[in-house]
């Protein structure tokens, strides 16, 4: 979406893996669980870490080398399922710059919206030394349609009683990208686990280095002269 925004940003949307948080190592490990149990080759950390961002059940099939619709997709789903939930966060870290940003900016509502499934979601954020609590979560399995169907943000914008127009989409994969422009949301790319010749790519309003960046980026969107434009 181009040209002049008129809403200014009321509430801003987080992805989860690879823009809040570092969580390759223990997703591969979950992965390769699942892949052992059901009798499949294990993978890299960092093949398995390219294939983070578009859900659970897509990074298994992905590792696996099989299609989603392969009826063994739902023994893997369940042991990696399984193995997540008793190792949430073993290696899992909050990327630079999380902690200060979400800080400076608790004063509107931040949100999570993210591809991870419902269970997994909740046990790592139970677990994170998180500075503040977030409104609403939305997960994978939560809706219909998950990102980058615009979906997930439309819903969003209806709990909080706002337009999607309202809302800033961050993450780092083009997922994120495209599910703002989708709904008609800003878009802030953030250099994550995501490559990032995919993330700009998909041609974010903006691409920041690190979430350090964010809170001066959202109050300069704020301030009287950067009402009408979208940088």
């Amino acid at each position: 979406m181009t040209g002049p925004l008129a809403a200014l940003p009321r509430a801003l949307v987080f992805d989860l893996d690879g823009t809040l948080i570092d969580s390759r190592l223990d997703i591969a490990c979950a992965a390769n669980h699942a892949l052992g149990v059901l009798g499949f080759a294990q993978r890299e950390v960092a093949v398995i870490a390219g294939y983070v961002g578009d859900g659970a059940r897509p990074l298994l099939a992905r590792a696996a080398e099989i299609a989603e619709t392969d009826p063994r997709i739902d023994g893997l789903y369940d042991a990696f399922i399984a193995y997540y939930l008793v190792h949430p966060i073993d290696h899992t870290t909050l990327l630079p710059g999380v902690a200060s940003a979400l800080s400076a900016l608790r004063e509107l509502p931040l949100c999570v919206c993210t591809n991870k499934p419902r269970s997994s979601t909740d046990a790592v954020l139970a677990q994170l030394p998180l500075p503040v609590r977030f409104q609403l979560v939305v997960a994978s399995d939560d809706l219909p349609k998950k990102k980058p169907d615009p979906l997930p943000l439309v819903h969003i914008a209806e709990r909080l009683g706002l337009t999607p127009r309202e809302l800033v989409m961050v993450g780092d994969g083009p997922q994120d990208i495209q599910c703002a422009r989708a709904a008609g949301a800003r878009s802030v790319g953030v250099e994550g686990i995501q490559p990032r010749a995919r993330l700009l790519a998909a041609e974010p309003d903006v691409v920041l280095a690190s979430l350090h960046e964010l809170p001066a980026l959202i109050q300069k969107w704020l301030t009287p002269s950067a009402r009408d434009t979208r940088r």
